[in-house]
């Protein structure tokens, strides 16, 4: 479990596509705090270490994973939030971030708000029912608050610390990102639905 507040900004070195998908190599300085079997956060997306050394990790991505991220269209070079899991002693300074991404987003448009910038961003009518206005989402792992929300958009505040130690200073109107919404409001929708005859099957 993650808290959707990103360590660093590293690279992808290489991109090796795979029968089983593709192997990620990391340039990270987090490499050298890392063995292999650890969890490790990426565009928010939980990921396993396979092996750590020399300023690198490197990570399996599998086809499931490729097809619901945006980790399936990564080039070399591109800059990567990433996060560590949580301690269990540690504080939660975002929101609970699973890491299991519910589908990707496209950025609308990036604007100056003072000295903020107001990010929006366009999402799939599936994901209506998990966004909530003053709620929490992941959007590449950054854990953020819906500032406003539409039918099929949403505006997140972009702050000048997150603005500078994350990958969306990169961002450009059209860019693809990993949308989590918050997992209690996915589990409240669920049980609702149960209760209300109506639930629509997504999560099974």
């Amino acid at each position: 479990m993650f808290t959707g507040l990103i360590e660093a900004v590293g690279r992808a070195a290489d991109v090796q596509r795979t029968a089983a998908g593709l192997r990620l190599r990391i340039a990270t300085a987090l490499a050298s705090e890392m063995t292999c079997g650890d969890s490790l956060g990426v565009n928010g997306v939980c990921l396993t270490v396979v092996t750590s050394g020399g300023g690198h990790v490197e990570c399996d991505v599998g086809p499931e994973t490729m097809r619901v991220t945006t980790l399936g269209m990564l080039q070399g070079g591109e800059a990567l939030n990433l996060e560590r899991p949580m301690r269990a002693d540690g504080r939660v300074g975002g929101h609970f971030v699973l890491g299991h991404v519910d589908g990707t987003g496209r950025v609308v448009q990036i604007r100056e708000d003072g000295d903020a910038r107001r990010l929006t961003v366009a999402f799939s009518a599936d994901l209506g029912p998990y966004l909530v206005s003053k709620g929490s989402v992941a959007v590449d792992g950054i854990s953020l608050t819906i500032a406003a929300l539409g039918e099929r958009t949403f505006e997140v505040m972009i702050v000048p610390y997150t603005w500078e130690h994350t990958n969306l200073q990169g961002r450009a109107a059209g860019d693809p990102v990993n949308l989590e919404c918050d997992v209690i409001g996915k589990y409240v929708v669920r049980a609702a639905g149960l209760a209300a005859g109506t639930d629509s099957g997504r999560y099974r």
